[in-house]
């Protein structure tokens, strides 16, 4: 009876979780432009999705700001964090708590702030401003994910490595970062996620001549949201969970060739 019990608790919570989600991609296939009646299966939103230029070029500023800025702060993070690890004392304490003020700073503060700092240094807002807002607010995420890696890490492989002769260098290459993979990989998801699904601090800082999806978005719901943003987003969460999938497998195998 308690495991029932748990099950059905289980069962409400992500149903009350991805019950939106659901919604969400039953109504992209919609005849109707209606979002809260159906009139027949259709994939016509799918085939305009690509032929609306808005979109497209909303899509691909998303994209590729996504993609560098986490590049760009996983190698920036993983870096950060593995200095904070080493560090010891009160900077290191100190160091952590600058590190966690972004993550708490409201994003309307730091999306104001960085505007202001663009403005008053003499650069323009569009997707060089809007790329660098990005990266210094994914950062804090990726030393949040990789920390705890680095803490189950032995410490005395690595000494023992450039007790061996081997250069820092090549010990962080062979040694470390192969043990904090896991940590740098999820650091880079929620680096990509984040990226994705920020508005706030992109807003203020893309100007007007760069949009993203979630700008794009904003301004379309003052006159009704297309029904081809459902297609868009189911395919992006069709991706995210496939991602997911293979990401979860990889790490599987690594484990069982440890084991």
């Amino acid at each position: 009876m308690k495991k029932l019990a748990v099950r059905i608790y289980m069962g409400l919570i992500f149903l009350f979780l991805y019950a939106p989600i659901i919604v969400l991609i039953i109504f992209s296939f919609n005849k109707s432009k209606s979002r809260g009646q159906w009139s027949g299966f259709t994939l016509d939103w799918y085939a305009d999705l690509f032929k609306d230029r808005l979109i497209t070029e909303a899509l691909y500023y998303t994209i590729a700001i996504a993609i560098l800025a986490t590049v760009i702060s996983t190698i920036v993070g993983t870096i950060a964090a593995i200095g904070i690890h080493y560090m010891r004392g009160f900077g290191k304490n100190m160091m952590l708590n600058i590190n966690n003020i972004p993550v708490l700073n409201p994003d309307i503060v730091t999306g104001v702030a960085l505007m202001t700092l663009f403005i008053s240094a003499g650069m323009k807002l569009g997707f060089v401003t809007m790329l660098i807002a990005h990266v210094l607010f994914c950062i804090p995420y990726v030393i949040l994910a990789v920390l705890p890696k680095l803490r189950q890490l032995n410490r005395h492989i690595a000494e023992a490595a450039l007790d061996l002769g081997a250069t820092p260098s090549y010990a962080l290459r062979k040694i470390i970062l192969p043990e904090i993979k896991q940590g740098i990989i999820s650091g880079a998801l929620m680096a990509f996620t984040m990226s994705i699904d920020d508005f706030v601090i992109s807003f203020f800082t893309a100007g007007s001549e760069v949009s993203n999806l979630s700008i794009m978005i904003y301004s379309m719901a003052r006159r009704g949201v297309k029904p081809t943003i459902n297609a868009l987003s189911t395919l992006m969460f069709l991706t995210v969970v496939i991602l997911l999938f293979i990401i979860n497998k990889k790490s599987g195998e690594g484990e069982e060739l440890l084991l």
